[in-house]
């Protein structure tokens, strides 16, 4: 194995023609040098020098090593600074895939912030549901995964035991009617109260969940359209559709246009988290992602938190 000190007392060996000079260049001893000199032509396995007196003289085998030695040197001292860059933030990369409404919220924020304070860390952005964004984790196909679950067991896909969990926070479910709906001022309701309505589902996932939440208060909601496209789900209710409950990050990103939201009781809530895997915990960059997604979801809370203007 030949070592990259061993090349450099080379390479300062050929250039000063002796060992005493070669150390004093490399601010060692001559014996250090006589010695790693003697490491070198064992790892190479052949004489790289010929002593003739007090000079030095390069074999061949040593000629074409120094020649080799300055590309792998170089080489060497740029891995060195990107690295030592990528320590300081001053480089690095980080993949990261998000849910369409998280995207739309807490992603812009934080890669803003996050650009301002390490302009060399540049961000990838992919949108997926979970749990195909937590198998892109998992598969080596991102750095970080923003995701949500509305309930977790001890296993099976929303089981996160593996990961790095960074808790973001909680979205509560909100009611969306037509603004001529009989309950559009009733600022709360419970879910019952829209039994008797039709419906327009969400993505696959909040439609499950809207489906549990109905079940669980006594009936089956009469879904008419669904959609994965919020936007698509405000207008439909606008129109008088039908009504529909969001996650409150969804409402924040679209206007709503001919519709009222209204509170549900009780709560619902979905859990936002940022998940990334603990080798990839350590990376300064993915780091930083996770502190400013934190930051930006701690001021997505206290929007929610804001009394609405008069």
């Amino acid at each position: 194995m030949i070592e990259a000190r061993h090349l450099r007392v080379l390479r300062a060996v050929a250039a000063t023609g002796s060992f005493s000079a070669a150390a004093r260049e490399l601010g060692c001893t001559q014996p250090a040098v006589s010695q790693q000199m003697k490491a070198l032509e064992s790892s190479a396995g052949t004489p790289l020098l010929v002593r003739t007196g007090r000079e030095m003289r390069l074999t061949q085998a040593g000629e074409a090593l120094v020649r080799h030695a300055a590309g792998i040197l170089a080489g060497l001292t740029a891995a060195e600074e990107e690295v030592a860059a990528i320590a300081g933030l001053r480089a690095g990369r980080v993949r990261l895939v998000s849910f369409p409404s998280g995207s739309s919220t807490l992603v812009p924020t934080a890669l803003a912030a996050l650009r301002a304070a390490h302009p060399g860390t540049r961000v990838s952005l992919v949108e997926a549901e979970p749990p195909r964004s937590v198998e892109m984790l998992r598969e080596g196909d991102c750095d970080v995964a923003l995701a949500f679950r509305y309930g977790a067991g001890p296993a099976g896909p929303d089981s996160w035991d593996d990961l790095v969990v960074r808790p973001l926070l909680a979205d509560r479910l909100v009611g969306l009617v037509p603004e001529g709906h009989r309950l559009a001022g009733a600022g709360s309701v419970t879910i019952g109260e829209l039994a008797e309505d039709p419906w327009i589902a969400g993505c696959p996932r909040c439609r499950r969940q809207l489906v549990d939440v109905c079940e669980r208060a006594g009936f089956t909601p009469r879904i008419d359209f669904a959609t994965d496209d919020y936007p698509a789900v405000v207008g439909l209710v606008g129109a008088g559709l039908g009504v529909a409950v969001l996650p409150q990050l969804a409402i924040e990103s679209v206007r709503p246009r001919g519709a009222v939201t209204v509170t549900v009781e009780p709560p619902v809530e979905r859990e936002i988290v940022a998940l990334t895997l603990p080798d990839l915990a350590q990376v300064p960059a993915v780091a930083a992602t996770l502190d400013e997604l934190g930051r930006a979801a701690g001021r997505a809370e206290d929007r929610a938190r804001a009394p609405e203007p008069a």
